[in-house]
């Protein structure tokens, strides 16, 4: 009995030897995982800690940074505070305040009425301005016709002055308007002479003088030469000798015809300056309006034509034709006298000024209370 039971308490303590071993191991490990998770927790702990301390700090510095710009804020609004209380304290009392206010609304009062009467002054005056600037469009008119004998600037001055008056809408101005209208009427009836028009012809006149020149009288030898033997070989010497006198004598049939000289060289040219000259001088003539000298030097330059020049000559006779015509054309006119139409403006201007002075006077002490 006892061999058979050695046998099977032999194997028994082999067979729990095993599992000790595997346990240790096992535990081991999860040990060390459960180490791990502990040391990444402390970690991720530690990280949150720390991002927690960073995010503290930065709300420090902001809130220390809106402190301070309260606080400057807060400074400056004492400022304020401060620049207010003292413009407070220079501010006058309230009973000098309304006194004030009181003298201000009754210099509104005062401007206003000053305002309305200054109206009535230059409503009035501006018609004083105008008949003044009528009795100077007339003054003016008169000046030109007397200095320059200009009709239409005259005309059209004459109409603004008249113009004047009707926008004054006065039965008062009829004699002034009257005496308008007959200055008017004479300024239209006279003719503007063609001042012009006289300058443009003296002058072709003057292109034309610079081209006159003299017929030379040239003896026509042939008809009056002597018989004369062509055959005889004696009398060769005597023909030419006769072609060649026969330009420097003439035997004229017709003693009475008024002969002129021949003009060459530089007594021509001097004929030709005077002549132009002249006609310079009555163009300015023409357009000056000066009648005496005008006719003078139209004289004058037919004077030198008709002597200086052969009358065979058409040029000549042609620029004689014209000067005479120019002549003819009037340059000075009888002017209309404006002085009855001044005349009469100023007295209506006289007039109507006397009435608004007769007004004033009675007005002055009623609008002083």
């Amino acid at each position: 009995m006892s061999e058979t039971v050695l046998p099977k308490e032999a194997p028994a303590p082999e067979a729990p030897l095993t599992p000790p071993v595997d346990k240790p191991a096992r535990s081991g490990t999860a040990i060390a995982m459960l180490a791990l998770l502990v040391a990444a927790a402390g970690v991720a702990v530690g990280g949150w800690g720390v991002w927690q301390v960073r995010q503290l700090e930065a709300g420090h510095q902001s809130q220390s940074a809106q402190i301070e710009t309260l606080t400057a804020q807060s400074q400056v609004l004492k400022q304020g505070e401060q620049a207010l209380d003292t413009r407070l304290s220079q501010l006058p009392p309230a009973a000098e305040l309304e006194e004030r206010r009181r003298l201000v609304a009754q210099l509104q009062g005062d401007q206003q009425r000053l305002s309305q009467r200054l109206e009535s002054v230059v409503g009035a005056s501006r018609k004083d301005w105008r008949l003044a600037e009528a009795e100077h469009l007339v003054r003016l008119a008169s000046l030109r016709l007397s200095a320059l004998q200009d009709l239409n600037s005259a005309r059209a001055l004459v109409l603004g002055a008249d113009e004047i008056l009707r926008e004054q809408d006065d039965p008062a101005a009829f004699a002034a308007r009257e005496q308008l209208a007959k200055s008017m009427a004479a300024l239209t009836s006279v003719q503007q002479p063609d001042r012009t028009g006289l300058f443009l012809q003296l002058a072709a006149l003057r292109e034309q003088s610079a081209q006159l020149s003299v017929l030379a009288p040239e003896f026509q030898a042939a008809a009056q030469a002597p018989a004369l033997d062509d055959e005889s070989a004696g009398f060769a010497h005597w023909r030419q000798w006769w072609r060649t006198i026969s330009g420097f004598f003439r035997i004229d049939f017709k003693p009475d015809d008024n002969i002129r000289p021949l003009l060459a060289g530089q007594s021509l040219q001097q004929v030709r300056l005077a002549l132009s000259l002249a006609l310079e001088q009555a163009q300015w003539a023409a357009l000056n309006g000066q009648g005496p000298v005008y006719t003078q030097a139209l004289d004058q330059a037919r004077s030198l034509v008709a002597s200086s020049f052969n009358q065979d000559n058409t040029q000549a006779r042609s620029l004689l034709a014209r000067v005479d015509e120019l002549k003819a054309q009037p340059v000075t006119i009888d002017v209309p006298d404006l002085s009855t139409s001044l005349a009469a403006l100023q007295a209506y201007m006289a007039q109507r000024h006397t009435p608004v002075e007769g007004a004033k006077a009675p007005a002055e002490p009623g609008a002083t209370p």
